[in-house]
């Protein structure tokens, strides 16, 4: 079985060019950040999570399907092309991250579950070295160790206890989450960025409702107010933001911005989505973050900083043009 290469794209590292992509990515990690705030006292009130992610992926699927009509239309053969792409997208940018996630969630501290998740961008980074043979900057190497250790500040995984499987559940987490940025590379004029997003969503929403039919996930949601920054509101407000604006906005930015600055670099501005998940669930649940948590942000940042350095060298551009397999050729 031969596999068709992905190509990392070329990030533009001239003009307003770049500019725009580093700010859609930042605008991206802010609306997926707010899914948590926003979710966990859906599930504190009854909520299943079954019921809380088929909501999620079915609303963000419907507000994004015109550009997946669109693009079906207008292109011939286009389901042909990109199918295999739009559903591996869907089993693993979309359901198969979020499904490891929560399932490593349940068997291990959530902030453990979380740091592992979030070596994706440590993942891209390996798979480019041993696919070229060339080994990262220096930049590149020393920004990856400052922001991972950022990252263990940031989620605290202090008295923490190791779990195996849930270990392999937060790496296949972090796997999907890195073939969300090298997929979303491979968007263009001929595979429209939102009709990527939307083909992966209304996979992953397929995907959730088979496990809902037939029982593996529980669907309960009951009715349900729910406190908010101190407002008492009814609890299909806070799902219609997690659906309509941080899954949708997040996934539809998210896959506009890779093409535009890289999939490395958009995985590592895709960390501060744990800084601003602190910001919100300070001024949503009255949760104060630590001042080490203040001190791992900025070390998060200082790593992002020494990536995006090395963005504009020759070496650089080569080796974000470098091949990785991801689906079958059709």
């Amino acid at each position: 079985m031969t596999t068709s290469p992905v190509t990392l794209p070329r990030p533009t590292h001239r003009g307003s060019t770049a500019v725009t992509g580093l700010a859609i990515a930042v605008a991206s990690a802010l609306a997926f950040s707010s899914s948590g705030p926003f979710v966990k006292p859906l599930l504190d009130g009854g909520w299943s999570l079954g019921a809380v992610l088929l909501v999620r992926m079915g609303l963000a699927a419907l507000l994004l399907s015109p550009a997946l009509i669109l693009a079906i239309r207008r292109q011939r053969g286009f389901l042909r092309r990109h199918g295999l792409l739009i559903v591996a997208f869907g089993l693993t940018a979309v359901a198969g991250c979020q499904l490891f996630y929560f399932a490593a969630m349940q068997r291990m501290p959530v902030a453990v579950a979380l740091l592992i998740q979030y070596i994706a961008p440590v993942l891209i980074v390996i798979a480019v070295w041993v696919r070229t043979r060339r080994s990262p900057s220096k930049a590149v190497l020393i920004g990856s160790v400052v922001a991972m250790a950022g990252l263990v500040l940031v989620v605290d995984i202090s008295g923490a206890r190791f779990d195996l499987l849930g270990t392999v559940f937060a790496l296949c987490a972090a796997v999907c989450a890195a073939a969300y940025f090298v997929i979303a590379g491979r968007a263009g004029d001929d595979l429209p960025p939102l009709a990527l997003a939307a083909g992966g969503l209304l996979t992953g929403t397929l995907l959730m409702g088979v496990l809902v039919a037939t029982g593996v996930l529980p669907f309960a949601a009951p009715s349900i107010t729910v406190s908010l920054a101190g407002l008492e509101l009814p609890g299909i407000l806070p799902l219609l933001w997690v659906g309509g604006v941080a899954t949708t906005v997040g996934y539809a930015l998210g896959v506009i911005a890779v093409p535009l600055i890289g999939s490395r670099l958009a995985s590592f501005v895709g960390l501060s989505e744990v800084l601003f998940a602190l910001g919100f669930a300070w001024l949503l649940l009255g949760e104060t973050p630590a001042p080490v948590q203040f001190v791992g942000g900025a070390l998060i940042l200082v790593g992002v900083v020494l990536v995006r350095m090395d963005a504009g060298s020759p070496s650089e551009q080569s080796t974000e043009t470098a091949s990785i397999p991801v689906v079958p050729a059709p």
